[in-house]
């Protein structure tokens, strides 16, 4: 789990649009970030495997 000063420090309004940094919005990662959805790929991966992202099925060939 990302710290809370991290997350509260990513709050904060940036003085420049390049410093933003894209954080899953469940657990709050920085990296394996899927920003269609606005999760990391563990928090998509557990989700999708439970159903709960629409559009989302298990690909097997």
């Amino acid at each position: 789990m990302a710290r809370t000063s991290a997350v509260a420090k990513e709050a904060k309004k940036k003085k420049f649009a390049v410093r933003y940094h894209s954080r899953c919005k469940r657990c709050g990662r920085p990296r394996g970030f899927i920003r269609k959805f606005q999760l990391c790929r563990i928090c998509f991966r557990q989700l999708s495997l439970a159903g709960e992202v629409p559009g989302v099925i298990k690909s097997s060939w």
